[in-house]
């Protein structure tokens, strides 16, 4: 079992910026891939950003520009620098973690911006 962390959220204004962490504890196998995903409501849970224990990374293209992905291996932390922040960014943010068929969950954290 993995337990997963987030910290950070919270209520910006448009333009603004935020910083997500995600904490990892466990049966953590140094192989593996940390990342965000966000569900707005009504819509689909979807992958903003993820990044490889090797440090390669994968943005969703709405993010771009905008947010960077980067982790701690040594903490099994895994940070999300949010700027630019536009009202279409709001959503709970999930944190992942990913091994093979294995895929685990934080319990999400609220990121709210206004106009």
């Amino acid at each position: 079992q993995v337990q997963l962390v987030e910290s950070g959220g919270g209520l910006v204004q448009a333009g603004g910026s935020l910083r997500l962490a995600c904490a990892a504890s466990g049966r953590i196998v140094s192989i593996n891939i940390m990342g965000w995903y966000r569900q707005a409501p009504g819509k689909q849970r979807e992958l903003v950003a993820a990044i490889t224990s090797g440090g390669i990374t994968n943005y969703a293209d709405s993010v771009k520009g905008r947010f960077t992905v980067s982790r701690d291996n040594a903490k099994n932390t895994v940070y999300l620098q949010m700027n630019s922040l536009k009202p279409e960014d709001t959503a709970v943010y999930y944190c992942h973690w990913g091994r093979n068929a294995y895929n685990y969950w934080g319990q999400g954290t609220q990121v709210t911006v206004s106009s």
